[in-house]
């Protein structure tokens, strides 16, 4: 005997797909951004040598927030299978139940990146050697 099909599952499992494959996109883009930024930062370093070949002085932040989008991006996309997984099986058994801890590492985690871009890049240019802040 055939078993019916029960589309509420369907429906369910179908959308925890569609948000793992959101997730998984994201993740992607982190990466790709983190890489734009490694490879600008090289071009960057090799336009001031060309500029000024005795300069060592300069500091490569770039590389390092490059470095730690990529490191984000493969973080993201690890926890997402993770729940992803984690919810299927829920949605099998029919014991679903809510978590925020996601949510909330990956928040904390963009949170700390902002911060690094801002504390390094930004206010550097807002308040310069020649501005009183």
């Amino acid at each position: 005997m055939k078993e019916e099909n029960n589309f509420d599952l369907l429906r369910e499992h179908l959308a925890n797909e569609r948000t793992f494959l959101a997730w998984i996109r994201t993740g992607l883009a982190l990466m790709g951004f983190g890489f734009v930024i490694i490879k600008f930062s090289f071009f960057l370093q090799e336009l001031a040598l060309w500029a000024e070949p005795n300069d060592e002085t300069s500091v490569h932040y770039s590389n390092h927030l490059g470095v730690s989008m990529v490191a984000a991006g493969i973080l993201l996309s690890l926890f997402s299978y993770l729940r992803y997984r984690k919810i299927g099986k829920q949605l099998s058994k029919r014991t679903f139940s809510t978590s925020f801890s996601f949510s909330m590492i990956l928040t904390i985690i963009i949170i700390l990146i902002g911060c690094f871009v801002f504390v390094i890049y930004l206010f550097p240019m807002i308040c310069g050697p020649f501005k009183n802040c």
